[in-house]
C-alpha cells in the first residue's frame, strides 16, 4: 500500500503563529513515517510556502493547494493536518477554502470552526443545551460604552476580552470602574467585537476532548494555577502558571465536568482536537470558551493530558489523519 502524503499546515496571521510553528513541529515529528510521507507547509499573511530539503521554500499554488518542486514535479497532499491557531486556521476561513478546492483536512469543518471562534455565539448556542456561562455584555467598536450601566449589571471585577481571538490576547481583568475604558481599547485592538464578562470566583480548569476511534473522550481535566491575575498569554506560553493534571477535584465534580465537556463537544458537532476552559464555582462548571485548534507544543496541555490518559502523540495524530482520509472515502 502506498504511503499517504500529509502536509502539516502551521503558522497563521495572528501573533499565535509562533505557538503554531512549535505545535506543527511536534506533529511533524510524531506522525508515523511507515504510513505517511510528511511535509511542512507554512501559511503566513505575506506568503504560503512548502518547506523542502534544507528548508528550501517553494510557493504554494493557491488554486489547488499544490506545490511545484524542482524538475517541475507537482506535489498534491492527501491530507492537510491543520494546526494553525487563530486566523485563518481556527476560524473557518482556511476550511472553507479547502472545501472549495476539494482538499481533505483534519479537525472540524468550516461551520464549527467559525462558530467556536466566536465566543458570544458559542456560549449562546451551548446555553440551549444547559451549559452555563458568566453574565456578559457584548459591544461593537464605535458603540457608546455606558460604564455605570455595565458595572451595575455585572459588578466588579470584570473580564474584558476580544470576542474572536485566541491565546488570551487582548484580555484584561478590571477591578476599578476607572479602568474599564482602557481595557476595552486593548481588546478592540484584537477584534471589532468584545465581551465584558462578570467575574467567576473559582478554579479554572482546561478540558481536552477529542473523538478517538469513533468515541468522544475526555483526555483529562487540568487545573490552572496562574501566577498572574488570570491565565493570560504569559501564563499559557511562558511558564507563568502551574498546570496540575488531573485537577484536584472530587469524583462527583470530575464526572460533572466530563459530562458537560462531552455534551458541549457533541452538541456543536465537533471533530478533532478541542480544549474547553471552565471556571468551577460551587461544583458547577461555567464555560469560558472552546478552542478547536489548541496549542500542541510539547509544553501544551493537550499533549500532557494524552500522555497521562495513555494515548501516544503518534496515535493521537495518526487518528486525526485516518479520520480525515475515511471522511474523504465516505
Amino acid at each position: 500500500m502506498s504511503k499517504k502524503t500529509v502536509a502539516v499546515v502551521m503558522g497563521g496571521y495572528s501573533d499565535e503563529y509562533v505557538v503554531s510553528l512549535k505545535s506543527g513541529q511536534l506533529i511533524y515529528d510524531s506522525l508515523d513515517r511507515d504510513l505517511y510521507d510528511v511535509h511542512k507547509v507554512v501559511i503566513l499573511r505575506d506568503e504560503w510556502y512548502f518547506l523542502g530539503e534544507n528548508d528550501k521554500k517553494y510557493a504554494i499554488n493557491k488554486g489547488d493547494f499544490s506545490v511545484t518542486l524542482d524538475n517541475n514535479e507537482q506535489l498534491k497532499f492527501d491530507v492537510c493536518f491543520n494546526i494553525i491557531h487563530g486566523t485563518p486556521g481556527e476560524n473557518g476561513i482556511l476550511q472553507a477554502y479547502w472545501d472549495a478546492i476539494g482538499q481533505t483536512y483534519t479537525g472540524c469543518d468550516f461551520y464549527q470552526s467559525a462558530l467556536t471562534f466566536n465566543k458570544k455565539d458559542t456560549l449562546a448556542v451551548l446555553s440551549k443545551y444547559g451549559i452555563p456561562s458568566a453574565k456578559s455584555v457584548y459591544l461593537r467598536k464605535g458603540e457608546d460604552i455606558n460604564v455605570d450601566k455595565i458595572i451595575d449589571e455585572l459588578g466588579l471585577p470584570v473580564f474584558v476580552k476580544p470576542n474572536q481571538s485566541g491565546s488570551s490576547l487582548g484580555i484584561s481583568k478590571v477591578k476599578e470602574k476607572s479602568e474599564l475604558i482602557a481595557a476595552t481599547e486593548i481588546a478592540f485592538k484584537e477584534d471589532d467585537e468584545i465581551l465584558i464578562e462578570s467575574f467567576l470566583d473559582g478554579m479554572e480548569v482546561s478540558v481536552g476532548v477529542i473523538d478517538f476511534k469513533g468515541e468522544t473522550i475526555v483526555l483529562g481535566i487540568t487545573e490552572i494555577v496562574p501566577q498572574n491575575e488570570f491565565f493570560d498569554y504569559e501564563a499559557k506560553y511562558e511558564g507563568a502558571s502551574e498546570e496540575i493534571t488531573p485537577a484536584r477535584i472530587d469524583a462527583e465534580t470530575t464526572k460533572r465536568v466530563e459530562e458537560i465537556s462531552k455534551r458541549a463537544y457533541d452538541s456543536l458537532g465537533m471533530s478533532g482536537f478541542s480544549r474547553s476552559e471552565f471556571i468551577l464555582m460551587d461544583g458547577i462548571p461555567y464555560m469560558l470558551e472552546m478552542n478547536t485548534n489548541p496549542g500542541f507544543s510539547p509544553a501544551s496541555i493537550l499533549p500532557q493530558q494524552a500522555k497521562i490518559y495513555g494515548i501516544s502523540i503518534k496515535d493521537l495524530c495518526g487518528n486525526e489523519v485516518e479520520k480525515a482520509l475515511n471522511k474523504f472515502r465516505n
